[in-house]
């Protein structure tokens, strides 16, 4: 393959868009826009500080870029400024005036403003240096925050498209194929099939191939991939055509939840400049390859993150699984040879052709590969999206990254995986995360779903709760899936009702075992995790709930009540103004009273003392 003008049109494009960033005469304001920045009121905010600039002319002297997710969601909106570093958290309209006036026009900082670390109270004022983003390493989401997701001119300067490049006119599909090989890369979607091997198996059976992403991201609190959809779209577009050249495909599909509005919106304007500058479509850089990518919606139903119910859906059909004695890598979508990796794993590949495979293993474990993107939601103080090397400790990403547990309560557990995941006990704490060592503590890696768990949880109900979730999103089609989860239920429900009874603990490890050996797919087969793990590793809790009546964490309603200790109550009468049935009586600064037949079991009165006089009993 030989040159053409249009990559000679690129690569001028490119030179002059790096110029123009190392010319360094114009200060950039970066504001996150992505959906959980953009629930907090990003739009409000850049509204004001647009208008502020005009006020002030200086619209033309630095540039505003509305990009993605920053991954430091609970702190939104977020800004950063330009060269310095400056990391403005929470910002809100009413903060632009001083922020334009006191940082843009005469280079103060803002104390106020200033980020404050809750561990240790100090004020930190450049991103790089914040813990949350310190110790991680950021090889596929840090563009994130320095581009505008729809702008290809944006990911042209970073270096987009140069895999690209790179694989059409210096590299064979064979070589593509070796060095995904060698990488290491693993399926970052769940299942963690080493892509290489998948990509060399698809092009190796004959037909029309197909290429798919699977952007149906179904965890519950698990937001990874809508957020690289959303905020560097074209770094999976430049993934997904590299993988078409090596497997032969001129067809490839994006199969996206209907839930990920802005996902879609900007993965169809990728599409389209990408298709404009030559970079997709009909002979793709004058080098005679050709390669389409369609957006697909989903309903949402969990079930079509599964590969052969998506590709059901994907033709139209019900999304429900088939058994897998045919792969799709042999027959798949419309019975050709289809290869489907997850957002995630295509955002890879262009760093992997870029910086090439013996860089790319010598990060992560003997047997994960790479970096590993996850979502750190639940009871810890920094939430948001963490992506560190395979291997970094659950020590590391909870407490040195994630600040730990708030208002100093225990540490009890960490679910990995998504609702299909294991529940994980402190004692493993210093685990190495990846997809071996999860495996072997009764847990999965999934697409990286991480919710934490304090003293306050009960784990009986959280299996009830994720069985209660796994239940609905069956497709129905096997009976140990089908009938096998709602027995689960029924069991969990009675033992957090306090109707659990001798045997239960031991019907449920024997219907978990049935359900993982005889369901049809993934889902069925994992859906036993939460049980099994939680009964492994916290087995005392289900012997209180069924032997003693008694929920430990103080979350089954039927099995506790509310009282006031006497001696640690002085009157303050918070309790009582809180409660909404009134049932707390008693005069100002003297022990209060809980009426037991009026208390609704609510826990207001117990989160609003301020001195531990209200107890679970």
């Amino acid at each position: 393959m030989t040159g053409s003008d249009n990559r000679a049109a690129l690569e001028k494009l490119r030179i002059s868009l790096q110029d123009t960033q190392q010319q360094g005469n114009r200060r950039l304001i970066s504001l996150c826009a992505g959906s959980g920045c953009g629930a907090y009121g990003t739009a409000k905010v850049h509204k004001a500080l647009m208008e502020e600039l005009a006020r002030q002319g200086m619209q033309d002297k630095l540039e505003v870029k509305l990009t993605g997710c920053h991954g430091f969601c609970e702190k939104g909106p977020i800004m950063v400024i330009q060269p310095e570093g400056i990391f403005y958290p929470q910002v809100k309209e009413d903060n632009i005036s001083e922020i334009v006036e006191k940082t843009l026009k005469n280079n103060e900082l803002i104390k106020s403003l200033i980020f404050k670390d809750p561990a240790t109270k100090k004020k930190i004022t450049h991103e790089h240096e914040i813990p949350f983003y310190k110790l991680q390493k950021r090889i596929i989401f840090g563009s994130n925050g320095m581009i505008d997701p729809t702008s290809i001119e944006d990911y042209i300067a970073v270096g987009g498209y140069r895999a690209l490049e790179k694989a059409l006119f210096t590299m064979t599909p064979d070589q593509i194929v070796d060095q995904v090989k060698k990488s290491g890369l693993r399926g970052r979607g769940g299942g963690g099939f080493p892509t290489g091997i998948k990509w060399e198996t698809c092009r190796q059976h004959d037909g029309d191939r197909f290429v798919i992403c699977n952007a149906d991201e179904g965890d519950p609190g698990a937001y990874m991939d809508r957020s690289l959809l959303e905020g560097n779209p074209h770094i999976i577009v430049e993934g997904m055509i590299i993988g078409a050249i090596a497997i032969g495909s001129h067809k490839g599909y994006v199969y996206v939840r209907h839930e990920y509005p802005l996902a879609v919106k900007n993965l169809s304007i990728a599409l389209k400049r990408a298709e404009e500058l030559g970079l997709l479509g009909k002979n793709i850089l004058d080098s005679g390859f050709d390669f389409d990518i369609h957006i697909s919606r989903g309903g949402g139903a969990f079930v079509c993150g599964e590969s052969t119910a998506l590709m059901a859906s994907l033709e139209g059909r019900p999304g429900r699984p088939r058994a897998k004695y045919i792969h799709t890598v042999e027959r798949g979508y419309r019975q050709g040879p289809s290869n489907l990796n997850n957002v995630e794993t295509w955002a890879n590949i262009p760093v992997i052709i870029n910086n090439g495979a013996d860089w790319y293993a010598s990060i992560g474990t003997d047997r994960s590969k790479g970096t590993k993107i996850f979502s750190l939601v639940g009871k810890v103080v920094n939430t948001g999206l963490v992506e560190v090397p395979m291997g970094t400790s659950l020590r590391t990403i909870i407490y040195d990254i994630g600040g730990g547990i708030p208002k100093k309560k225990k540490f009890k557990a960490v679910q990995t995986g998504g609702p299909s995941g294991g529940c994980i006990p402190e004692k493993f704490l210093d685990l190495g995360v990846d997809f071996d060592e999860l495996t072997k503590v009764g847990s999965i890696m999934g697409s990286g779903g991480m919710i934490v768990m304090d003293e306050d949880t009960c784990m009986v109900d959280v299996a009830r709760y994720f069985v209660d979730f796994l239940k609905e999103e069956s497709c129905g089609q096997c009976n140990p899936c089908r009938e096998g989860i709602k027995r689960m239920l029924e069991i969990l429900t009675d033992i957090c009702e306090g109707n659990g009874k001798e045997g239960d603990i031991e019907l449920l490890e024997e219907l978990g075992t049935m359900i993982q050996n005889f369901s049809l797919c993934g889902l069925g087969t994992s859906a036993p995790n939460p049980v099994l793990t939680t009964i492994r590793y916290f087995r005392d809790e289900y012997e209180a709930h069924i032997k003693d009546k008694k929920c430990p964490a103080g979350v089954c309603k039927p099995l506790f009540h509310y009282e006031i200790d006497e001696e640690a109550c002085n009157g303050c009468r918070l309790c009582a103004l809180k409660c909404p049935e009134k049932a707390i009586t008693g005069e100002k600064k003297k022990p209060h009273e809980l009426d037991q037949d009026k208390c609704i079991k609510c826990g207001i009165c117990y989160d609003a003392c301020k001195f531990s006089a209200v107890v679970i009993k």
